[in-house]
């Protein structure tokens, strides 16, 4: 990329961890792990559990990359700002490396709501502008209000949804691919390909999925966990480096099962 700043890989998803003990500890664990790119959201109701996780580590905020996304009912241009600053009082820190834009509804509107997102980035409250579950249109509407900002979009990715065209898309704009649901929620182990690979390299089939991901160019997997041991284990994908052959295999996957398909402004086909 051309940013200075790079998202690591993988990072820790935090959707659906809403029991604060269990979030902190994931944080804490994570971090601790080694990971240095956390997710959250403020629909996902934890971002105070995730500030609290990040200050139990002990981790130094500047080796943090931390990113949150504003909900589709604060994205006109007030509620943007007031909710964003919201948020970083509940996640402890001065400002996040990325502010996504949730979903493209509710009060969407690319220049008003991406005004506020400029206007936060000036004030140092966000370093980089991100979209989550945007086309490819939405990005380039994205861009247009952005002055070319748009520094990631983050979908649901995995094997069985591949997202070929916006990887494409993707690397020919310089913009990160964040994969969310990277285990197709657990779909990953019914998938023959990636059982044969498990076995080849002696690792489970969500550590061949998250692998898969990370040998894609710019594409980051943030799964979700809020066990010890499949923090750990995830996080270990990144020392796995399957061949060209295997990669070429998952690839060749043509069944497709898109998992999240709420409707919120944007319906996939």
């Amino acid at each position: 990329m051309s940013s200075e700043q790079n998202i690591p890989s993988p990072g820790l998803g935090t959707w659906q961890i809403k029991n604060p003990k269990k979030c902190i500890n994931s944080v804490k664990t994570a971090l601790e792990t080694g990971y240095r790119h956390i997710d959250t959201a403020q629909i996902y109701g934890n971002e105070e559990f995730v500030g609290k996780g990040i200050e139990q580590s002990k981790t130094d905020r500047d080796e943090i990359f931390l990113a949150t996304k504003v909900w589709i009912d604060n994205l006109s241009s007030n509620d943007v700002i007031s909710s964003t600053e919201d948020s970083l009082d509940k996640l402890r820190t001065d400002y996040v490396d990325l502010l996504y834009v949730h979903w493209p509804g509710g009060d969407y509107n690319p220049e008003e709501t991406l005004s506020s997102f400029k206007e936060l980035a000036d004030q140092n409250k966000i370093k980089h502008i991100g979209v989550s579950n945007f086309s490819i249109e939405m990005i380039e509407e994205a861009q247009e209000a952005t002055d070319g900002s748009v520094f990631a979009n983050q979908v649901e990715m995995h094997p069985l949804l591949q997202q070929e065209e916006m990887f494409e898309y993707c690397q020919e704009n310089d913009i990160y691919l964040v994969a969310y649901s990277p285990l197709a929620r657990g779909n990953v182990f019914e998938i023959e390909v990636l059982s044969e690979l498990a076995e080849k390299y002696d690792v489970s089939e969500a550590l061949i999925s998250l692998a898969w991901l990370q040998s894609k160019e710019n594409v980051i997997p943030i799964p979700k966990s809020s066990t010890e041991e499949h923090i750990r284990d995830n996080f270990a994908s990144r020392d796995l480096s399957l061949n060209k052959e295997d990669i070429r295999k998952i690839d060749n996957i043509e069944k497709e099962k898109r998992l999240l398909n709420p409707g919120y402004g944007i319906k996939w086909d």
